[in-house]
């Protein structure tokens, strides 16, 4: 088994065909969290989550970047161009509240902090993510932490609120993209680190992944983005999971079993599922 901890299948680049995606990935044993970056992507994630009785995931949040409406531009590499526009939200705690009571939300995400995009929001930014960190521990459940360019100020916020919140403050830092220290950091917090299609096309993050214990790892895809080797130019999906599960291997040099089996338990005892 295998799973995708961050997909967005609920977005609208799979409008067309997302329930064959899905059946694609389940009929190879990749199960997945589709996680929301509004309300809007939250609700759908839920509402795809209850079609299926296990393997389909939810995670509700706003991102950081639905603090305002702006058209974004991307550059991944020479294989991938991303571009995307936001809608300005104000975060509801009641609409939040209401996905978050649902059986199949596992996590609210994706929440944090967005330096790379918008520097000039940033005590606001901090606000929306204090918000739903307080929501996600009042309710147990994990977060899901995006952070660009800004990993001094999660850390810093999380390292504070752990005091208040103990163990139920909880995790995992998608599309890792720190340095090693940073990386011990969260891991002491308790915090997984999730790898997705980078790895299997840029070198950056073999360090961390090399010294970080097998434990405290997790696979994702963030779909429709980021596609691993060797698709690259083509549109992500879960099912894709598998190469960065193989790029994991080889980097710890370890039998591909043995990653999918640790990051697959990993999942479950994170998500809870």
């Amino acid at each position: 088994m295998l799973i995708d901890t961050h997909a967005h299948v609920n977005f609208n680049a799979f409008k067309n065909d997302g329930e064959e995606v899905i059946k694609r990935a389940l009929a190879d044993n990749v199960w997945l969290v589709n996680v929301g970056s509004q309300y809007s992507t939250s609700a759908r994630a839920v509402k795809i989550a209850q079609q299926r009785e296990r393997g389909v995931y939810a995670a509700i949040g706003m991102h950081p970047i639905h603090l305002g409406s702006e058209k974004f531009q991307t550059s991944v590499d020479k294989n991938e161009e991303v571009e995307f526009e936001t809608r300005e939200e104000e975060f509801s705690r009641e609409k939040y509240e209401a996905l978050i009571s649902h059986p199949k939300t596992v996590a609210v995400g994706e929440i944090g902090l967005d330096y790379y995009h918008n520097i000039s929001n940033k005590e606001q930014q901090k606000k929306l993510f204090l918000e739903q960190i307080n929501l996600a521990a009042e309710h147990q459940k994990p977060i899901i932490v995006h952070c660009r360019d800004a990993h001094n100020d999660v850390l810093e916020i999380l390292e504070e609120k752990q005091k208040e919140y103990g163990n139920r403050l909880r995790g995992v830092v998608h599309s890792f993209s720190g340095r090693l220290a940073q990386a011990e950091r969260y891991v002491k917090l308790g915090f997984y680190l999730g790898f997705n299609g980078i790895i299997t096309f840029a070198r950056d993050y073999d360090k961390v992944i090399s010294n970080v214990d097998l434990g405290n790892l997790l696979t994702e895809t963030d779909c429709p983005y980021l596609t691993p080797v060797p698709f690259r130019g083509k549109r992500n999906e879960p099912l894709y999971v598998k190469y960065v599960v193989e790029k994991l291997a080889e980097i710890k040099n370890l039998p591909v079993e043995k990653i999918s089996e640790a990051t697959f338990e990993n999942a479950r005892e994170l998500f809870n599922i």
